[in-house]
């Protein structure tokens, strides 16, 4: 692999960074006071969320096709990353329009695509109802029904609950019931403008107080002989089930945006305490210390970032994957953010829950906006359950070593993204997990890069141990679950040891695609390491290992990250 590795795009959310930057100031809507002020009260940041409109944020919710920015998911995380590190709330409360839109993006008509297109470039706000009380995300429960009426049209009764933005939304893409007996095929999905429903046949439920996003609009809406018109189906009658998981491959991948965000938040600003708390005749920073958990958790951050962007560039490149990919990076990387965020409250001690004397409470509140990211779109449980289904396959194809190498080369490249092809995402990977399955070839090929010295020796040493660690885990996925019993905890373990692995290689094959950015590989070889202290107990980085990546994080005008 050649021509550098692949990065974040900087267009729009450049733009945004500025944008927010200014809104930042005393009194403005980005303001961290504001931001406090506002989830103290419950009530949703709706000038923040202005200064995104102004933005054009929502053209990275649209297909480049149909309007939108180009970039992809490459583009939509990295621009909704630079809103969560500011504040995940407005984030989540913006970014649900995408969550909303994903269903007519993949199975909707073209003329479907494109009225949606032409209301969310106007400013709609789109949701996505999904969940329904007492169901949780046991979707084939679902009771909310949508009847046949006799100009072809369907009649909705039913709520669905607890949902982003159901009350604020304009529209809301509603998975219903549209066989009686219900089942896998007897479910679809109906884009329903609330504005052209009669009078009377929908009710708001009323907004749901959380323990973090807490001015974000978790609320519901209840439909009582609601009727749509017979276009409002996305695909047909029974493919409701399908659409919405195709649909979860993409919305989990951007998930990972909101936990990207706030563990750069929670590391700068316990970087910036610990640059000025005076302690022993010096200050925190220069404790041996806190330079390790600070490294640390730089280090995790680095990691979750490599995940990330494989995924989002995957989502292009290796489509059919995504089944595996989406789940690998929806329970696992905000499972790793979290970790370092744990380390970067014991590291502020009180100071990390105080609400008002420190930062205005920026820390306490990212942590526990943050806590709910592990739930969207799936929880974590769900994620892996998901993947545990693929242990036979990912098994037998790791064996075999065989993995798409034209697509991963496409992934980890520098060039742009082709158009997402929703038809070729899959509910099951035929080629597995092209990354994982090429960590043995990749630390090959990086072991002859170090010994012509264009890397440092640690490199493919890292390299190889993660492959080592992979081939573990395939052997794990390979032993038979018990039949006729729930599936057992070991198999979990097992989920969450692919999700680190895929995560270490991630950042093997990043740092082979570009060997020549010094600072690049520092990072990625830190976030190696961390992959391993995940992985194996008892291995412990280097503290040199982390140095290049707190250095980069104390001059704000350098990536954090590759």
């Amino acid at each position: 692999m050649s021509g550098g590795a692949a990065r974040w795009p900087t267009g729009l959310p450049g733009a945004l960074d500025t944008a927010i930057e200014e809104a930042a100031a005393p009194g403005g809507p980005f303001h961290p006071a504001t931001g406090s002020r506002l989830d103290a009260r419950e009530e949703f940041p709706a000038a923040a969320c202005a200064v995104l409109d102004d933005c054009g944020t929502a053209r990275a919710y649209v297909p480049a096709e149909l309007g939108g920015v180009p970039g992809g998911l490459p583009e939509l995380v990295a621009a909704l990353r630079t809103v969560a590190r500011r504040d995940v709330t407005v984030a989540v409360a913006h970014g649900k329009t995408f969550l909303g839109s994903v269903p007519t993006w993949v199975a909707g008509t073209d003329e479907q695509r494109r009225a949606l297109a032409r209301r969310v470039l106007d400013g709609a706000v789109v949701s996505w109802g999904l969940t329904e009380p007492g169901h949780g995300s046991d979707l084939l429960a679902g009771e909310l029904t949508a009847e046949p009426t006799a100009d072809g049209g369907r009649r909705l009764d039913g709520a669905k609950w607890p949902i982003n933005n159901a009350t604020r939304g304009d529209l809301i893409s509603v998975l219903a019931r549209t066989a009686p007996e219900g089942g896998p095929r007897g479910f679809g999905l109906l884009l329903v403008d609330k504005a052209a429903l009669a009078e009377g046949s929908w009710s708001p439920l009323p907004k749901e107080p959380t323990h973090g996003i807490r001015g974000a609009d978790i609320s519901g809406i209840r439909f009582t002989g609601a009727e749509v018109p017979a276009d409002a189906l996305t695909g047909a009658a029974g493919d409701g089930l399908d659409v919405v998981l195709r649909s979860l491959q993409l919305t989990r991948t951007v998930c990972t945006s909101l936990s990207l965000g706030a563990g750069e938040h929670a590391l700068r600003l316990a970087h910036a305490f610990a640059a000025g708390r005076a302690m022993y005749g010096t200050t925190l920073l220069r404790l041996p210390l806190a330079r390790r958990v600070l490294g640390r958790a730089a280090a995790s951050l680095a990691l979750a970032d490599a995940a990330a962007l494989l995924a989002a560039r995957a989502a292009h490149c290796l489509t059919g994957e995504m089944s595996v990919v989406s789940a690998l990076v929806k329970a696992g990387v905000p499972e790793i953010v979290q970790l370092a965020v744990d380390d970067l409250a014991e590291l502020l001690g009180a100071r990390g829950f105080l609400t008002e004397h420190h930062a205005e409470g920026a820390f306490q509140k990212l942590e526990r906006d943050h806590r709910i990211v592990a739930i969207f779109d799936g929880s974590t449980a769900v994620n892996r359950a998901s993947l545990i289904n693929q242990f036979p396959v990912l098994a037998r194809l790791h064996r075999k070593g065989t993995h798409d190498a034209e697509g991963l080369a496409a992934t980890v490249g520098a060039e742009p993204v082709p158009p997402l092809d929703p038809g070729a995402l899959r509910l099951f990977s035929r080629t597995g997990c092209s990354a994982v399955q090429a960590l043995p070839g990749a630390a090959g090929r990086l072991a002859a890069l170090a010994a012509a010295g264009a890397v440092p020796p640690r490199v493919p040493e890292l390299a190889r141990a993660l492959a080592e660690e992979a081939a573990a885990v395939a052997a794990a996925m390979a032993a038979p679950l018990p039949a006729g019993r729930g599936t057992p905890a070991e198999a979990f373990e097992t989920a969450r040891r692919y999700e680190r692995c895929f995560a270490g290689a991630a950042a093997v094959h990043l740092l082979l695609a570009d060997p020549g950015d010094p600072r690049r590989v520092s990072s990625l070889t830190a976030a190696m390491e961390r992959a391993l202290e995940l992985l194996r107990p008892g291995h412990e980085a280097p503290q040199e290992a982390y140095e290049t990546v707190l250095e980069t994080l104390a001059d704000p005008a350098k990536e954090l990250i590759a």
